[in-house]
Order: structure tokens, then C-alpha cells, then sequence
């Protein structure tokens, strides 16, 4: 049974499409990039709700 079971994994294993590096670096840099981007967004935005906050009250 287990012989069945790893010989099934090894045969899913060879169907897999493996990414290039090179494909795999840009996707990278994409999430980072696009990870900042959104980080610097909610920054700004928290910092003006702050200033409108403080200047409310």
C-alpha cells in the first residue's frame, strides 16, 4: 500500500510545472513592490485621520 501511495506522488510530481528563477524573482519584486506601495497607502492614510482627528478635538 504505501508503495502504491508514494509511486502516485512520485507520478503527481512529475506533472508539476516548476516556475524559472527568472520568473520567479519578477513575481517577487511584484509582491514586495506592490506590499510597499499599499504599506506607504495605509500609512498616509492613518497619519491624515490622525491630523484630522487632533485638530477635531
Amino acid at each position: 500500500m504505501k508503495k502504491g501511495f508514494f509511486k502516485g506522488v512520485k507520478t503527481e510530481f512529475s506533472k508539476i510545472l516548476w516556475p524559472k528563477k527568472e520568473d520567479v524573482a519578477k513575481e517577487t519584486v511584484a509582491v514586495i513592490s506592490v506590499s510597499a506601495a499599499v504599506g506607504a497607502i495605509i500609512f498616509v492614510a492613518d497619519a491624515a485621520f490622525k491630523f484630522i482627528i487632533y485638530v477635531i478635538s
